[in-house]
C-alpha cells in the first residue's frame, strides 16, 4: 500500500508519532485513538522512523523536530514526502517554532509546544495544503 493511500478519507487512518518523549508520545497516541485514528504508532527516534518508512504503512506523521538522536526532524519529513505520496500528512510539533526553515513549512502545519490537543486532531484532519512541489511546479 501506498504511502498516504488512507488520506483520501476525511482521516488518517495510520498515524507515527515521532517523539522522543515518552509521556508526551502515549498522551499524542492516546488522544489520537480517542479521536477515532484507527492506529497509532510511537517512534521514539530517527532511526525506528526510518523501519516506519520503509514498510510503508502509514497517512500521517506528527513530527517532533528536535528528537534526541537527530536535531534536525525536518529531515525526516523531506524523506516521507521524497518517498512517499504526496498525500502523506505530516504535523509539525516543536518547541522552537521559529527553528523550522520556511521551505519546511510548507510541508506541513507546525505546532509550538505546549499546544491544545484539539489543534493537533485539526491540522491532522483538515484538507491537506499544496506541498513543495506544487508550489514549485505553480511557480
Amino acid at each position: 500500500m501506498a504511502i498516504g493511500a488512507h488520506f483520501r478519507s476525511k482521516r488518517p487512518r495510520r498515524v507515527i508519532v515521532v517523539e522522543d518523549d515518552a509521556v508526551l508520545g502515549l498522551t499524542i497516541q492516546q488522544t489520537l485513538l480517542d479521536h477515532g485514528f484507527a492506529e497509532v504508532s510511537i517512534c521514539p527516534s530517527a532511526s525506528c522512523t526510518l523501519g516506519k518508512l520503509r514498510a510503508g504503512n502509514f497517512d500521517a506523521m506528527v513530527l517532533d523536530v528536535h528528537l534526541a538522536d537527530s536535531d534536525d526532524g525536518w529531515e525526516i519529513a523531506e524523506l516521507v514526502k521524497a518517498l512517499g505520496d504526496a498525500q502523506t500528512r505530516i504535523v509539525f510539533q516543536t518547541g522552537s517554532p521559529g527553528d523550522i526553515p520556511e521551505h519546511i513549512r510548507q510541508l506541513g502545519p507546525v505546532l509550538a509546544k505546549p499546544y491544545d490537543p484539539a489543534e493537533l486532531v485539526a491540522a491532522l484532519t483538515e484538507k491537506p495544503r499544496a506541498g513543495l512541489l506544487a508550489l514549485l511546479k505553480r511557480a
